[in-house]
């Protein structure tokens, strides 16, 4: 990525040489190049929000940036994009979206998030620190900024407006009013769960933004729940979300161990909030981290997997490729890993060729419950 702070290397995380998506995009490139030409100055506190790869710290970290992310994913990219390219260590700080926000920010960059919830969240938390001084500037492709992304700057920064779009992205500029009256932040959000459902129905679910499926129980996870295997010693919720699988897990069997596993700093917390607001007895463990790295191989007796398809704005199964994989090394022999999915997918291949079985446990006209066994 050249810019006018110079040329640098960068990947995304974990390194995949067939992976051609690069750890940057036109929108990254359009506000460097506008801060630039304007010579906004970047003297004071600048914050950048969303930084997907790594990407906007990087190229600006001489400025001594605050990095703010909910993906442990992006922050591993970000660290070895600043090794890279021989940045001191703690140059850039690195904040998750569970840390308490800067006390002060006089500029703040944001890439804009699929989530409007997860935008509406950090722009709240951040609003206390941002003063009449602030510049404030979104960056995103076009199809990723909406009527409401520019109505959310307006209802808690200020005045907005769009620039014109270059290579399909465009810039927001929001002129922050301190004396604007700003709503208060709905997040996190508990619900209670229907009826019909296992050993969760009627129980609470604490969601923070962000969370896929935050204001409702998903339909791929309520199949998954009926059809969920009946316990084993030491189960892993992969990719947990807000927790719900692991959750119903625990509670229909209180001598399970759980392990709630998620990339997203927002997911695991939800997880063990719901864990919490339902009282459920046993023993559980909440960790971020690139799936089930660090979990010891031979050691899992079951793992639940509903994987995500996308990657930010793009479709790929690299990401449910690297959960089945990393399934396979960390169960014992005779261990399951059972998924669900969309019929579409196509997941009952990829676990052939890895597993070498997959039986189809349950299915409806769109989701399929598989299961795969470790064979030794």
């Amino acid at each position: 990525m050249t810019t006018a702070w110079g040329e640098f290397e960068l990947s995304r995380f974990p390194e995949d040489p067939r992976d051609r998506l690069r750890a940057w995009d036109a929108s990254d490139s359009y506000l460097l190049r506008y801060l630039d030409r304007e010579r906004v100055g970047l003297s004071g506190r600048v914050v950048v929000l969303g930084d997907r790869w790594g990407a906007l710290v990087t190229a600006l970290a001489e400025h001594r940036p605050a990095q703010i992310t909910d993906s442990y994913l992006s922050q591993e990219a970000t660290r070895a994009n600043l090794a890279r390219a021989g940045v001191e260590p703690g140059a850039v700080q690195l904040l998750t979206t569970q840390d308490p926000p800067p006390e002060r920010v006089d500029v703040l960059l944001v890439r804009v998030p699929k989530s409007l919830a997860l935008l509406e969240d950090q722009l709240l938390r951040l609003a206390p620190a941002v003063h009449a001084g602030t510049v404030v500037i979104g960056t995103g492709m076009v199809k990723e900024i909406h009527t409401s992304t520019l109505q959310l700057f307006e209802r808690i920064l200020g005045p907005t407006r769009t620039s014109p779009a270059e290579q399909k992205a465009r810039l927001i500029h929001c002129t922050p009013d301190p004396a604007l009256e700003r709503p208060a932040n709905p997040w996190p959000y508990s619900y209670a769960l229907p009826d019909g459902i296992g050993a969760v129905s009627g129980r609470t679910v604490v969601n923070h933004a962000g969370v896929f499926c935050a204001d409702r129980l998903d339909i791929g996870t309520r199949f998954f729940l009926a059809h969920l295997p009946g316990g084993g010693r030491r189960i892993v919720d992969l990719g947990c979300g807000n927790g719900v699988v692991g959750t119903a897990v625990a509670l229909a069997d209180p001598t399970a161990e759980v392990l709630f596993v998620d990339e997203s700093f927002q997911a695991v917390a939800s997880a063990e909030a719901t864990y919490k607001a339902n009282g459920v007895p046993g023993h559980a463990e909440f960790r971020v981290g690139d799936g089930l790295a660090g979990v010891a191989d031979g050691s899992v007796d079951v793992v639940l997997n509903n994987p995500p398809f996308h990657s930010h704005q793009a479709t790929t199964d690299a990401t449910a490729w690297r959960m089945f994989a990393g399934a396979k090394r960390a169960l014992r022999p005779g261990g399951e890993l059972w998924v669900v999915g969309n019929r579409h997918l196509g997941y009952h291949v990829t676990l052939r060729r890895l597993f070498g079985n997959s039986r189809l446990v349950a299915s409806d006209p769109k989701f399929v419950v598989l299961k795969a066994v470790r064979r030794g």
